[in-house]
């Protein structure tokens, strides 16, 4: 059974950071596409990140340059740095991974 666990959410300042972490258990990882999605109260979900096995990266246009991607696999884990943070992101930040999501973590930014 794939299980995905994030982590790191929080409260913070606007211009201030936030590093989140996603764990995975049940897949082969080190195979797989990771993606971080966000939603905010009232809008779609949203894409804000991926990484392809290789370790490609591809951002969504609002959060480029700001947020970084990686991933270790000898921890099955993929960690989204996020700086410069903006009121405007705050949203609930999803994992996802093959189909399937974790259970989202709080991010709040306020101005």
């Amino acid at each position: 059974q794939v299980q995905l666990v994030e982590s790191g959410g929080g409260l913070v300042v606007a211009g201030g950071s936030l590093r989140l972490s996603c764990a995975a258990s049940g897949i082969i990882f080190r195979i797989n596409t990771m993606r971080w999605y966000r939603q905010a109260p009232g809008k779609q979900r949203e894409l804000v990140a991926s990484i392809s096995s290789g370790g490609t990266t591809n951002y969504g246009d609002s959060v480029r340059g700001r947020l970084t991607l990686s991933r270790d696999n000898a921890k099955n884990t993929v960690y989204l740095q996020m700086n410069s943070l903006k009121p405007e992101d705050t949203a609930v930040y999803y994992c996802w991974v093959a189909g399937l999501w974790g259970q989202g973590t709080q991010v709040t930014v306020s101005s």
